[in-house]
């Protein structure tokens, strides 16, 4: 048995976001593109043989008890019946309110590795199908392979894409997800498209038009990231980013940009950091 196992919480970027319409419950229809990046938080889980649930590194504003991390953890351990705790540490690197899925990654690692640690031997669909009470977007952080997504981001069919260099860009500012989506300005028909068509990577994102008018320091970076290519939000942001076939050529940009935006260059990714180290702990 595993006492103490590290795994990391990879970035997601939306590769763009289309809101068809609003349902009777209030969730938004969406059709949305995901893809992984190799930048994560990485979170560390040591064995308890008492059934404690404790996560050692506080987030800012955020209680204990309300942290996805700990909700997921309590949630395994009720479903699987297990009478085991764990020690909780996280390396964080990815912003909170960004857009590129911070906590709902944290969930679904906390799934994953409390599953192998805990022996729960529960399946990737049992997983999921947890993972969506915490979020919409913690399924496709369970599955760990790039996506189109449709619902309210549950339906997820794998795709095969590109896998170009990231310049992402972090505004210093905390977007609310609830805002936007609550913004009567949002768009909310924007015509089904196909798979296929998805797979172009040519949609756009709802929510930019909004983000924008909300928050200047989201308008600055996509200024700024448009001098070079053609910039997109990722969510209902804060983060913004750049695609480019090399890493030469992101680093290159990276360099280029006004000192006081904060980003990083990353590598997309069809399968999650979370899943290769899952693979390499069984081989």
């Amino acid at each position: 048995m595993l006492r103490t196992i590290s795994l990391p919480a990879p970035a997601k970027l939306n590769l763009f976001l289309h809101i068809l319409g609003r349902r009777a419950d209030g969730y938004h229809q969406l059709q949305t593109l995901f893809q992984f990046l190799d930048y994560a938080d990485e979170l560390t889980f040591s064995l308890r043989d008492d059934s404690v649930i404790q996560l050692h590194d506080a987030l800012p504003g955020v209680a204990h008890d309300d942290n996805l991390i700990v909700k997921a953890a309590k949630m395994l351990k009720q479903a699987s019946g297990s009478s085991l705790g764990a020690d909780i540490r996280i390396n964080k690197r990815l912003p909170m309110g960004g857009g590129i899925g911070g906590g709902s990654s944290n969930a679904a690692t906390t799934l994953l590795g409390l599953n192998l640690i805990w022996q729960c031997q529960f399946d990737l669909d049992q997983l999921a199908s947890l993972g969506l009470q915490l979020g919409a977007d913690v399924p496709v952080f369970v599955r760990g392979h790039a996506a189109f997504a449709e619902g309210v981001g549950e339906q997820l069919t794998p795709v095969t894409l590109d896998e170009p260099w990231f310049v992402v860009a972090v505004p210093q500012v905390h977007v609310s997800t609830k805002e936007i989506f609550c913004d009567e300005r949002l768009t909310r028909n924007t015509p089904a498209i196909t798979l296929a068509a998805a797979q172009t990577q040519e949609g756009h994102n709802d929510c930019l038009p909004v983000v924008e008018l909300r928050y200047p320091e989201v308008r600055n970076a996509l200024m700024q990231l448009n001098k070079f290519a053609s910039a997109k939000l990722t969510g209902t942001g804060a983060c913004c980013f750049t695609s480019f076939p090399s890493q030469q050529e992101a680093d290159k940009v990276s360099r280029s940009l006004e000192g006081g935006l904060q980003h990083f260059v990353a590598k997309g990714s069809n399968i999650s950091m979370l899943h290769k180290a899952l693979q390499s702990l069984h081989q």
